[in-house]
Formats: C-alpha cells, structure tokens, sequence
C-alpha cells in the first residue's frame, strides 16, 4: 500500500482520487508480499475456516476485487471484495466521498460502483490461481443494482455465481447510498427474504452465508431482527455498516453532506449494536464487528462484547497499512492482561 509517508499527499487530493490512486500502485504488485504467519493465540476457526487473526479489511475499499493478494499481505486475517452487483454500475454522482480530519471520519454516497460480475470475477479469479496469498481468506459481498426493481433476483443471481467461490457470501442490505435499500431489514420483509437466499445457497453450495446490518437500528429493531435470523439458516452477521447520525461536534459543512458516516464516532453505536444482538441470539451466530475501529482497545472491545471477528477500513485512511498488524500486536498485549491464553476465551467477555 501507499507508505504512511504519502499519507498527507494523498489528503491534500479529492478522497475519490486518492483511494483510486492506491489502488493503482496496490495492483502493480510491486508491494504485494506474502503474509507473515501468525500468533497461534490470535488464531480462530469459524465457518469452517482458521482465520489466522481477527482483524480483517472490511468491503467498500476493493470493489472489484483487484487488490485482495496485497491486503492479505499487510497483515489482514482475511479480506472482504466487493460491493460486487450483477451489471456494472458507475454510482452516484461526484463528488461522493468527504474526509474530517479533525475527526477522523469519512462521509460517503458511493452507490455501489463497481465494474460488475463480469469483471469482479475474472479478478477474483486471477488471485485465487496466481496470487502469493491465494489460500487466503476472502469474502465476497454482495449488492442489487440501483435499477433493479425485484431486489431478490440481483441477490439470487450472485449466490449463485458465487456461492462456490467465496469462503464467505455477505449479503448488504444496509447501505444507505441505494434508495429502499434498508427496507430489506424490515422482519416482515427479511425472513422470507433471507430463507430464499438459504435456499439457493443450499442448492449450490455450503458457503457461509452472512447478512451486513445497518447501525441505525432501535433496541426492538435489533431484537426482532435476531428472531429473523435464528429462523433463516443464515450463518452470521456483521455489525455494523455507515451510519445516517451526524454528531453535533463534526463541522457544519461536513455534516451537511448525505452518505454514510464512518470512522471513530460510529464505535459506541456499532458497539452497542454488537452487544444487543450477542445477547438475542446467545452467541449461536457468529458476528462480525465493523465500525470505528482504530486501535487494538477498540477491536478488542468488539470482540468482549460479541464479535468473533472485526473489520475496518476508514482506519487506514487516517493511518495507513501497518494498522492492521499494528491491532494484531495491541490484541496480543489485551489478551495477556485479561490472562487469555486465545482470541475465543474473550469473545462475548462482557457478558459472562
């Protein structure tokens, strides 16, 4: 990845760019290594897999799936493409994404622009084949085009295609960026929803199936989502994606945009959130925690709250690629303190 000595240069360009410009120097492979092997204490297996550490590199950053070989290089338990959707699709207007330095938050309405199935796949394949880290794990996430009005069909279509492929599928019905999106998550729509996409995994695969939820989810929301999931078959959840809160204390001309907030202030929202669904489902369903984590104390804070594993990705913008080995390292440290002799014993800590 781009040094953390270019890190101010790159703020110095429109946010869009600057992401575009690393991944461009990310896809020459000149800085792509193979990853280091891990601490047995950070090791865990779930979905049927040994993620070799928990902190993984959450969607939105590889759309197309072009750069996962150099993530997984930078010290990422696992990494997460996409969001992939059936056609290409250039999403919502430009500009689209702000930055808040004083905050450390990010603001986008990226609308799901990808390349399409098409292109994502022959990149994902590429990886698996030639890749220096082509065992790695990789989930792919998964979206509806803006126009598609049956919304299950777009969903159907990618399980399908790439049930068989992925180690893990992420169904996202909780961006805000695509109009009607989240009403997905309504109970009365989400069960019937969910059942299908079981369905059709069944028939194809035995790839884990997970549903990425929003953070904007009442108490009761939570609890009645959960009853929805226990009655899916679906595998696992993550928590959270970008939230529609602006806190007062970000700069007027910041919160005025519309997207979705991420970075530091959506940590005790997605924490909270981790926490009521940890609890409803009694720890049957593995989570995945996702939102404003920097540091090692705030992975590890999502995983004493529930979280099996964590993800982040507004991080790096602020401090660049050795942050993932960087929580590794921290985790290690919070492990020793708390006298855990591995990553599972403190999972859902809190609650015990």
């Amino acid at each position: 990845m781009i040094s953390k000595i270019a890190l101010p240069f790159l703020r110095c360009l429109d946010a869009e760019k600057a992401h575009n410009l690393t991944l461009s120097a990310l896809k020459t492979g000149l800085m792509t290594r193979k990853a280091k092997t891990p601490s047995q204490a950070l090791s865990l297996s779930l979905f049927g897999r040994v993620f070799p550490n928990p902190v993984g590199l959450a969607a939105g950053f590889d759309k197309n799936s072009d750069v996962p070989d150099a993530m997984l290089g930078y010290g990422f338990g696992f990494v997460e493409v996409g969001t992939v959707t059936p056609k290409p699709q250039e999403g919502n207007p430009k500009p689209r994404v702000f930055r808040d330095v004083s905050s450390k938050s990010v603001i986008n309405r990226m609308g799901f622009p990808n390349g399409g199935s098409d292109v994502f796949e022959e990149n994902y394949q590429k990886f698996r084949e030639d890749g220096k880290n082509k065992n790695g794990i990789v989930g792919i996430n998964v979206g509806k085009n803006k126009d598609q009005d049956d919304a299950l069909a777009d969903y159907v279509a990618l399980v399908h295609r790439f049930g068989k492929q992925a180690d893990y599928l992420t169904v996202n019905i909780s961006s805000p960026n695509t109009a009607g999106l989240r009403d997905l998550q309504n109970p009365d729509e989400l069960l019937p929803f969910l059942r299908q996409l079981v369905i059709v995994r069944n028939a194809r695969c035995k790839t884990p199936l997970l549903v990425k939820l929003a953070p904007d989810l009442d108490e009761q929301q939570c609890k009645d989502i959960a009853k929805c999931v226990l009655e899916s078959g679906i595998d696992g959840l993550i928590l959270t994606n970008t939230t529609l809160d602006r806190p007062e204390t970000l700069p007027q001309a910041f919160r005025a945009q519309m997207g979705g907030l991420s970075g530091c202030l959506l940590q005790e929202k997605s924490l909270n959130t981790i926490r009521i669904f940890y609890k409803e489902l009694g720890g049957k369903i593995p989570i995945i925690g996702a939102g404003g984590i920097d540091d090692a104390q705030s992975a590890y804070a999502k995983i004493k709250a529930g979280a099996s594993l964590v993800q982040l990705y507004t991080g790096l913008v602020y401090q660049g690629p050795a942050l993932p080995a960087k929580i590794n390292h921290g985790i290690l440290k919070l492990l020793r303190q708390d006298r855990y002799s591995s990553i599972a014993e403190a999972i859902g800590a809190d609650h015990k």
